[in-house]
């Protein structure tokens, strides 16, 4: 027999007969189901077990899903970005291992339940509960592409143009401990190095993208016992974009670049390169968060 009633219709119509119908005496029942027949058409049999069906199963779902609540949530991805934002399954592999040092090093402080549900949730949970904020972070990636082009605002600074007699004019520049090899994950360095002076600062980036350079940037001008009055960068996409511009135009740093393919024009930054950071960290590959605060650990001795 065909429905007579829509099915959101119909839906509306089952829960609020099933609030009568579950205390209901027989008689009170059969003329429910009566009328519940005559108005959607279904057979007695299926209105029956639609009419009697308690909300017990659903309460036991949402009871699972609740085990993993906003605290869960959170603690998860803090972990996800420790670990460099690996999937699901590695992920999974890793929590015991991952949440016992970042405890240790006080990166995290989990309450007894939160810690146990954490280390409960398997690689399915995981991928459903940081869902939301991979795609935020995938959204944030697609619209930093759109505004990596090199900008014409940021003029050319060639090794002859260097006629600076005051600190805080810096050479910036990336090396990549990748050990040969530049496929996947590795650590960058950012270095600076002011021309007047020579002072070098250095910060290791786990990734090499513009947000991450910034905050670098921030880290180095704290550090730095002069303020920063100018950055000249080579040609890489996470220097000349639209975001360093921008900061370096609210903080009034001057922003200049090199020409492409002419390191002579960046001869400060690429002596330090070599005397500075090959020197002590070499050539090896480096990746990952442990590699990432050992690195950032012997920057702070070398620096002074």
């Amino acid at each position: 027999m065909e429905s007579k009633i829509s099915k959101d219709t119909r839906r509306e119509i089952i829960g609020a007969l099933r609030t009568r119908y579950s205390p209901a005496s027989r008689r009170e029942k059969s003329r429910i189901l009566d009328e519940f027949v005559a108005l959607s058409g279904c057979h007695r049999k299926y209105a029956i077990r639609l009419l009697a069906k308690t909300d017990r199963r659903l309460a036991q779902v949402r009871s699972v899903r609740r085990i993993y609540d906003e605290a869960v949530r959170q603690a998860l991805v803090l972990l996800w970005e420790a670990a460099d934002r690996i999937c699901a399954k590695r992920l999974k592999a890793i929590l015991p291992s991952l949440t016992q040092a970042m405890e240790r090093h006080n990166h995290l402080a989990l309450d007894p339940g939160v810690r146990q549900r954490l280390l409960r949730v398997s690689a399915a949970t995981i991928d459903r509960l940081l869902g939301p904020i991979r795609e935020k972070a995938r959204s944030s990636k697609r619209r930093r592409r759109r505004s990596t082009k090199p900008s014409t605002q940021v003029p050319v600074r060639t090794f002859a143009d260097w006629d600076t007699h005051a600190p805080g004019f810096l050479e910036i520049d990336f090396v990549a401990h990748c050990g040969g090899s530049m496929a996947g994950e590795i650590i960058n360095s950012l270095v600076t190095t002011d021309v007047f002076s020579g002072w070098t600062e250095a910060v290791p980036l786990l990734a090499r993208e513009q947000t991450l350079v910034i905050e670098a940037l921030k880290i180095i001008r704290r550090r730095m016992p002069i303020p920063v009055l100018g950055l000249d960068s080579d040609n890489d996409s996470a220097f000349i974009n639209d975001s360093l511009v921008a900061y370096c135009q609210e903080e009034r740093i001057e922003l200049t670049r090199s020409r492409a393919y002419r390191k002579n024009d960046q001869a400060w930054v690429e002596q330090k390169n070599g005397a500075v950071i090959r020197r002590f960290v070499g050539y090896d590959r480096f990746a990952g968060v442990v590699a990432g605060q050992t690195l950032a650990n012997l920057f702070q001795a070398l620096r002074l």
